[in-house]
């Protein structure tokens, strides 16, 4: 059995590792190659060749780890554009994100269970219990890119969270200052630049599609979409009706301000009172435990001395 079980995982590390070596190492057709130079002779004066040279070969090599797992699982458009979405509001914007995260995500698959092929090798567990233990590793590797991902959008939209209540106060002073609303944007995002750099890049993302030549309303939906927090999704709204009605922009933020600071000190007395039933648990497994056996430790000792000697 263990000579089986350590052919099979030889077998699998081979074929991996061949797999690797074709993915990075695939010839490509003179097709391929010759579309290729076309399009960095006509990208290289716009951008400049350094950054199209540097920035290539990670963008190739996470397609072509990725191809092999939307062969295996081919995404439909609508999965595509949910994970993109996901993407920007995690923070990444680049146009290869969602292919390297599907090469993150084919790379966790394969390696966790090889990984653990090779430990129950080592070990010499059961082929039934290996087999178990191998499955399991798969379903971990498939859903932990996305529980990762779903972790650092909670956190990028708590930062968001957090530093929209100081945006708004800026905006409210430069509004009443004189400055129009694309003005008041731009000075969030450079005066919040170093304590709420992910607000001000929102902001300023805005005011680069508002310049391109884009609709306010819809550079503000943008950002709304592009963030997903609820706070900034009400401001958008608000900000749409107040442009489109005609009504004082600097009395309906510092209206929204009022309501966004009561709401944050409502959040903070809501976090306060389920701290205790939080710390309930911890107090009732190990604390409480060892004040029983530091109180009623001596008592038992001398309760089992009393009974020995009778």
């Amino acid at each position: 059995m263990l000579l089986i079980i350590a052919i099979s995982t030889f077998v699998c590390i081979s074929l991996g590792l061949l797999g690797v070596y074709w993915l990075l190492y695939k010839p490509q057709s003179a097709a391929t190659e010759r579309l290729k130079r076309l399009g960095d002779r006509t990208a290289a004066p716009v951008t400049g060749s350094v950054s199209i040279e540097d920035s290539r070969p990670a963008s190739e090599l996470a397609e072509r780890l990725a191809s092999p797992l939307n062969r295996l699982l081919p995404p439909s458009a609508a999965e595509v554009k949910k994970l993109q979405l996901q993407l920007m509001q995690a923070g990444y914007r680049s146009p290869g994100a969602p292919a390297t995260f599907r090469a993150i995500q084919f790379a966790t698959m394969a390696g966790f269970p090889a990984l653990v092929a090779l430990l129950c090798a080592v070990f010499a567990r059961p082929l039934n219990s290996a087999v178990l233990y191998i499955l399991f590793a798969f379903v971990i590797g498939f859903f932990l890119p996305r529980y990762g991902l779903k972790k650092a959008i909670r956190s990028r939209q708590q930062l968001v969270r957090w530093g929209l209540a100081d945006a708004l106060d800026l905006m409210v002073i430069s509004i009443e200052a004189g400055l129009g609303l694309n003005a008041a944007m731009v000075k969030v995002s450079t005066e919040l630049k170093d304590v709420h750099p992910d607000i001000c890049d929102e902001f300023e993302l805005a005011n680069l599609e508002m310049r391109v030549g884009r609709d306010r309303e819809e550079s503000l939906r943008n950002l709304a979409e592009r963030t997903g927090v609820d706070d900034l999704c009400s401001l958008v709204a608000m900000l749409i009706q107040t442009d489109k009605f005609g009504t004082s922009i600097a009395k309906a933020i510092r209206a929204f301000s009022d309501s966004l600071r009561t709401k944050r000190r409502q959040r903070a007395e809501q976090a306060a009172q389920k701290a205790a039933v939080k710390l309930l648990f911890p107090l009732a497994c190990f604390l409480f435990p060892t004040l029983f056996i530091a109180i009623l430790g001596p008592a038992a000792l001398q309760l089992m001395d009393t009974f020995s000697k009778m």
